[in-house]
């Protein structure tokens, strides 16, 4: 499994996005997967990444969040229990990582 977390500079909430991934996979028994940060510099390199506003969680080079921003250069928020947040919930990040093989 392949996890990146694709995010710019001044947006904050990949700390929490790396923290909630981290839990996430430690709960599905897969603590010992590498999680990548790939720091984007522009607009055309977000988008080349697959950036879907920042920050942007990739499962094997795909975005498992299928409601993203408008705009690749922009803080991205997530659907949550509660409204919106900076990151997905631990849960919604248990979901799709037990969909994915090994």
């Amino acid at each position: 499994m392949d996890v990146e977390i694709v995010y710019f500079d001044g947006c904050p909430n990949w700390q929490l996005a790396r923290q909630r991934v981290l839990e996430a996979l430690t709960a599905v028994g897969r603590s010992d997967t590498a999680v990548r940060l790939h720091l984007v510099e522009n607009p055309t390199e977000a988008q080349e990444a697959g950036m879907h506003g920042s920050p942007t969680i990739l499962v094997d080079g795909k975005d498992p969040f299928p409601k993203a921003a408008d705009d690749v250069w922009s803080c991205r928020l997530y659907q949550s229990d509660s409204g919106f947040e900076g990151a997905p919930s631990v849960s919604a990040l248990v979901g799709v990582l037990r969909q994915v093989k090994a």
